[in-house]
């Protein structure tokens, strides 16, 4: 029962980060004019400067989703077999 319950909280976590991470490029993508105005109140950045930042930090969090919670997912779902 442990197992099933950790694969679970595994599959949800994975689940919603993926859904954050989305979430963060499509507001990237569709208003990124309006990030920027926001942004550009307290950070003077370029405008490439900007866009690989987040680039970045969706690449870092990708990495830690793979890396936190998928591979554990992965992991469970082999050793379930």
């Amino acid at each position: 029962m442990h197992d099933h319950l950790v694969f679970r909280f595994l599959l949800f976590s994975t689940l919603i980060n993926y859904a954050v991470l989305i979430a963060w490029f499509l507001a990237f993508v569709n208003a990124r004019e309006w990030m920027r105005g926001l942004h550009g109140r307290w950070f003077r950045l370029p405008d490439a400067t900007f866009d690989a930042i987040h680039y970045g930090g969706m690449a870092v969090y990708k990495i830690g989703i793979l890396l936190f919670n998928l591979m554990p997912l992965l992991a469970l779902l082999l050793l379930r077999r």
